[in-house]
């Protein structure tokens, strides 16, 4: 190909320009990760909100919608020992996530625990929720 260059280098060479800096373990914002578990009683959901606290999350639910958002701050600083810093990294922004459960929670035993940036939420069901058959006319 001579002095053309291929698609792939170019890519290839795009990324490299975008590189972390060697040792930065730097997360970018994105969604909740979650974890949902359940029993023949409740649901239990484990989100994932690291630099958030208690006062910038909100959980939402509407019959069987799930709703968690939080606003996060995170700060990443890289230092060296005997030198200046060489490197401050600091993020705000909003994250969130919905699910939709099989069941209506019942939100006036809801309860939510945040420790270690993991929120921790105890979603009972709705009691009286029992599938009916429906006769056919």
């Amino acid at each position: 190909m001579g002095a053309l260059t291929r698609p792939d280098d170019l890519f290839a060479d795009l990324f490299r320009r975008f590189m972390p800096v060697a040792g930065m373990h730097f997360e970018t914002l994105g969604d909740i990760r979650i974890d949902l578990d359940e029993t023949d009683k409740a649901y239990t959901l484990r989100a994932e909100v690291p630099g958030a606290k208690k006062e910038d999350i909100r959980i939402e639910v509407d019959g069987n919608r799930v709703s968690v958002s939080a606003q996060v701050h995170k700060e990443y600083e890289e230092k060296r020992e005997g030198g200046r810093a060489l490197m401050h990294e600091t993020y705000n922004g909003s994250v969130s996530r919905t699910v939709t459960l099989a069941h209506d929670v019942d939100e006036t035993t809801a309860a939510a625990k945040l420790e270690d940036g993991v929120l921790t939420l105890t979603l009972p069901k709705r009691a009286g929720e029992r599938s009916r058959q429906v006769a056919i006319q």
